[in-house]
């Protein structure tokens, strides 16, 4: 049995090896630039649920609790401790003294009593809501608090609807960060989007569309000011196009590497390649609640019918393993008695046949273009090889290619039959993928397959409400079997995270849920 313990030493083993060996004395000043596979949807973190948004809000916005450097193993951030009733239900956060944001407004008890305000007042003039677009974390980080009040000009008390164990996790994720009550005040719900204003070691500078974000050393950071005088994140759709940036220097980290191109960047002793065993899951989303995929049958034949060894092989170049369950091997609740869904294009013909479908059917699938963390040869090349297994037992798909943010915005809305998807880690629990992934009640948000089983959303919620970690898993696991037998996916494979940088980049460290996180120890040598 894997314990919390064994899957730690795991993350931290691969940690270790992701590890170069660092230049001498850090230096301060220069310019890192930072090349991301798509712009971000937004920069306020109660309004978006992608990548690239957070991979900017992690250094400029913080949360109350954070994670250890390449860990997701909580720590205190904002507020300095906190204590948890017998209970579980109340929880009493003590702040950080002296802790500006960028504007000059203090980090106090009546700043994250506002962000609460934001987040659960719906009569509030700034409610969240307005600004949301393609979904939002705020419904699973913060859907079981019942009060919050302030105790005095650095204490804050929570209380939770039941006690709920991955909340304090759900603190820590780049989708938490307080932003400035001032700023949010000047902006609005919708516009503060563009001009997210955080207490980060890292403070916002411009965003022009589809080309860069620019953030800048803050010199008053509560942590000590950053060693590097900016971060520009430049956007560069084309993995190969990226790593060409890298080569020539125009570039110090890249996110998104194509498999083929691994053993090149071994290869160059001006490059440093960075690898961990992989927080994502990656496959094709298929909405149960239209037909044909409302059949299990359907569903459970699209699923023999892919042939995932082969994708590994030959599209994903040996940097996935097999996706037995709907968590990743690195999670706590993984369970080694589950082999996932042989290839076996005969028992998908039989079941489409089974499911009124002998002679298969015609479907759109959607799907986006650029890399992701959990697919890094982006969703177009997945959909173009799904396509042509499902010919091969008779269903004929049509691709239906659509820019990212549009793409987001149209399966988050069930407006679609099936098409590419894929999760990275926000934090170590388990919770993150089930509940995320697999709950009714995450419609619109992660659960894009809408699936829905009464008896697996009551196992989630059990194991909420439990800190006991050997029980926790044994629901879980129970939950992940019914999940992997319904199908709501055809479950592809867990993707490595793998990431290059220049050799004068210093002090980088992996994040499991692929952030950029810490990157105030960040250095370049030159």
């Amino acid at each position: 049995m894997r314990t919390y313990a064994s899957a730690m030493a795991l993350w931290l083993g691969m940690i270790a090896l992701a590890l170069p060996a660092w230049a001498g004395t850090p230096r301060s000043g220069g310019t890192l630039v930072i090349g991301i596979g798509a712009d971000a949807t937004g920069l306020d973190p109660r309004t978006v649920m992608n990548n690239e948004s957070a991979f900017v809000m992690a250094g400029v916005l913080e949360g109350l609790t954070q994670y250890k450097r390449g860990t997701t193993e909580v720590e205190p951030g904002l507020a300095e401790s906190w204590t948890v009733s017998p209970d579980g239900k109340t929880i009493t956060f003590r702040l950080r003294r002296g802790v500006k944001f960028h504007d000059g407004t203090p980090l106090d008890a009546d700043a994250v009593i506002f962000d609460f305000d934001r987040i659960l007042n719906e009569k509030s003039p700034f409610y969240y809501r307005a600004g949301v677009t393609a979904g939002s974390f705020v419904p699973e980080f913060y859907g079981e608090v019942a009060g919050y009040q302030k105790v005095d000009q650095y204490t804050v008390r929570v209380t939770l609807k039941r006690k709920f164990a991955p909340f304090l996790d759900g603190l820590a994720t780049a989708f938490s960060g307080l932003v400035s009550p001032a700023a949010v005040k000047q902006w609005g719900p919708v516009e503060i989007a563009k001009h997210p204003i955080g207490t980060g070691p890292f403070k916002f500078v411009e965003w022009v569309r589809n080309d860069h974000i620019t953030v800048e050393a803050n010199p008053d950071y509560w942590g000590g000011k950053p060693y590097l005088d900016r971060i520009v994140y430049r956007i560069i759709p084309e993995n190969s196009v990226r790593l060409l940036n890298l080569e020539q220097g125009s570039v110090d980290i890249v996110d998104g590497i194509n498999p083929d191109d691994i053993q090149r960047i071994k290869a160059n002793p001006k490059l440093v390649l960075l690898e961990q065993a992989g927080a994502t899951i990656n496959g094709i989303s298929m909405n149960n609640q239209r037909a044909p995929f409302d059949n299990v049958k359907v569903r459970q034949a699209m699923n023999y019918a892919v042939n995932r060894e082969e994708l590994n092989n030959f599209l994903y170049k040996g940097v996935a393993v097999l996706a037995t369950n709907p968590v990743p091997p690195v999670t706590w609740s993984f369970d080694k008695s589950l082999t996932g869904y042989a290839y076996d294009p005969a028992r998908a013909k039989q079941l489409l046949a089974e499911a009124g479908h002998p002679n298969g059917f015609k479907v759109e699938m959607i799907a986006f273009p650029n890399p992701r963390g959990y697919n890094p040869v982006g969703g177009a090349r997945l959909a173009v090889a799904v396509q042509d297994y499902l010919r091969r037992v008779g269903v004929e798909v049509s691709i239906k290619q659509l820019e990212w943010g549009t793409y987001l915005k149209t399966i988050r809305s069930g407006d679609y039959l099936f098409g590419p998807a894929g999760w990275s880690a926000d934090n170590g629990d388990p919770d993150n993928f089930l509940f995320s992934l697999y709950s009714s009640t995450t419609w619109g948000s992660g659960n894009n397959s809408r699936y829905k089983n009464p008896e697996v959303d009551k196992l989630l919620q059990d194991a909420q409400e439990t800190f006991d970690r050997e029980q926790r898993i044994q629901l879980y696991r129970k939950a992940g079997r019914i999940i992997m037998d319904e199908a709501p996916w055809v479950f592809v494979n867990h993707t490595k995270l793998v990431r290059a940088t220049s050799a004068r980049v210093q002090g980088y460290v992996l994040n499991p849920t692929q952030m950029f996180f810490h990157m105030n120890q960040v250095w370049v040598t030159q």
